[in-house]
């Protein structure tokens, strides 16, 4: 239950920070933006329709589009943002002052592309969706196996394109600096925290080695056959993945078992399965 309330609230926090990122510095300076909102300020300056209401049908028929092709399931993990987005971008349209609080445009860009990426991060690291434009390279990849990415390259690049027909070259200029800064910064959000390495130990003294992760570090480890170049022996390395924060008690084991020790640590992004997304302990 708190973790169900927790996911929620990190979600609701994630658009409101991606919302106020958009009012306060990317639209009141005409820069390029993707998704949702790029398509409903094409829409705006051609047709003069209100930015959020355009927002909130586009996530509307995207919503049941992806309840009917991609199931009921996904649709409850989109229908936060789906609902909240449009009203946080109306509510802060309504503040006036949001939209001068910098004449600089090039703070301007950096600190909207931040907060854009910073909620945008938050959301996807959560598990959640915002909805809208994530939504047709989802079911591009389900019905015809084309990668999510390009399908995402392809509509982003037509949403900006397309707003380059009333934008000047500033405009265009600093809304590819945002849009850039932004991409960074939702793929770190999406890293940061992974304290997790991947360490490869060789050594003749595998067995003993072995038995210290499995009994006093309680880490699972995987023997993986090798030959060593020199002598042409034939032994086992020991794979395994732990936090970083155990990595010293290893090594610290390791040195005294084998001072000659061969180990090499990896950074790892993400790690799945037992002792990690799985209780550790189950049969």
């Amino acid at each position: 239950m708190s973790r169900s309330l927790f996911r929620i609230l990190g979600i609701i926090g994630g658009n409101a920070i991606f919302a106020f990122g958009l009012v306060a510095f990317s639209m009141p300076n005409g820069f390029l933006v993707g998704g949702a909102t790029g398509i409903a300020r094409s829409i705006q300056f051609f047709f003069h329709l209100d930015i959020s209401v355009t927002v909130a049908c586009i996530n509307v028929i995207m919503f049941f589009l992806g309840l009917w092709v991609l199931g009921k399931r996904f649709a409850l993990t989109t229908i936060i943002s789906t609902l909240l987005f449009p009203v946080l971008l109306n509510r802060l349209l309504a503040i006036e002052t949001l939209g001068n609080l910098t004449d600089d445009r090039l703070l301007a860009a950096v600190f909207g592309g931040a907060l854009v990426g910073l909620g945008l991060g938050i959301v996807m690291r959560l598990g959640g969706s915002t909805g809208g434009m994530d939504i047709p390279p989802l079911i591009m990849h389900k019905k015809f196996r084309i990668p999510v990415a390009v399908t995402m390259y392809c509509l982003d690049v037509f949403i900006l394109l397309s707003q380059m027909l009333f934008s000047d070259t500033e405009e265009i200029l600093y809304g590819i600096v945002s849009v850039l800064l932004t991409s960074f910064v939702v793929n770190q959000v999406l890293i940061f925290g992974g304290g997790d390495v991947q360490v490869l130990i060789i050594s003749r003294e595998y067995e003993r080695i072995n038995e210290i992760i499995q009994k006093d570090l309680d880490r699972g480890s995987t023997y993986v056959p090798i030959q060593t170049g020199f002598q042409k022996l034939d032994q086992k390395a020991i794979l395994c993945v732990l936090p970083n924060r155990e990595m010293s008690h290893l090594n610290q084991y390791v040195q005294q078992i084998d001072p000659k020790a061969f180990i090499i640590i990896n950074g790892v992004r993400e790690v799945r399965g037992r002792g990690f997304t799985l209780d550790k302990h189950l049969a």
